[in-house]
């Protein structure tokens, strides 16, 4: 179980967690996620990587009813380096944490040694209509465990938060950060992902410096859905920056 962390941002007592040895990693979860959705994938991890596990403001613990905005998650997380002592680490981000990650490394490259997209977020093609039936059908092929993680996280992050990011989301399109990033870069995609299309991950790689895609056999949550998939695929792209 990884150890839980505490600094101050901003004047505000924050908390994460920690665990593993190793070069510094740190996990951003998606859109009404938390830390807990890559438990299935720390035990490989923190193996070979000194491990932290972010709430993003607004999810988790933090407190709930205020506005997501992609632009402050960012600086927040830039700061978050800084409050933790992190000087320089691999980030790997998970659909809207992979929007942020992306774009947290084409800002501050000195941060971000190696990163790691998985099914991200920030391609723009679907509208708020035409994302139900996708939405729906990724809740429907979810085990009931996982659907349970996602309604307690759901209502500890409640409807606001949620729904500004989504919004936020649905508007963004992360093509023109990623031309600014330095850092080696993989792209991984669900091969039956209905909300992040292999298409998209083929966009990205077109607009990244250093891009690669790979395609896992899974839907939008790998790590729940693949772990050792994920891990495979993780851990060889960043032994490869030793």
């Amino acid at each position: 179980m990884p150890e839980l962390r505490t600094a101050s941002i901003d004047g505000r007592s924050f908390r994460w967690r920690r665990g593993g040895e190793g070069s510094p990693l740190v996990l951003v979860h998606g859109l009404a996620g938390s830390w807990r959705w890559w438990r299935p994938v720390l035990p490989a991890l923190e193996r070979e990587h000194d491990v932290h596990l972010l709430d993003l403001p607004g999810f988790g613990r933090f407190p709930r009813a205020q506005p997501f905005g992609l632009d402050a998650a960012v600086d927040w997380l830039a700061t978050w380096f800084e409050a933790a002592g992190v000087e320089r680490a691999d980030v790997v981000g998970h659909s809207l944490g992979g929007l942020l990650a992306a774009r947290l490394a084409g800002r501050e490259p000195a941060l971000v040694r190696r990163l790691a997209l998985v099914a991200p977020a920030g391609v723009p093609g679907r509208g708020p209509l035409r994302m139900t039936t996708p939405l729906a059908r990724t809740l429907l092929a979810s085990s009931p465990r996982f659907l349970a993680l996602l309604a307690r996280d759901a209502a500890r992050s409640g409807p606001v938060t949620i729904g500004t990011a989504a919004l936020a989301l649905l508007s963004a399109d992360v093509r023109a950060d990623v031309s600014a990033v330095r850092a080696p870069t993989l792209v991984l995609v669900g091969r039956r992902d209905p909300l992040v299309p292999p298409a998209h991950g083929d966009e990205l790689v077109r607009a990244l410096p250093q891009g690669i895609v790979r395609e896992l056999d899974t839907g939008h949550v790998p790590m729940v859905e693949r772990p050792h998939d994920l891990t495979r695929e993780l851990l060889a792209f960043l032994r490869a920056g030793d």
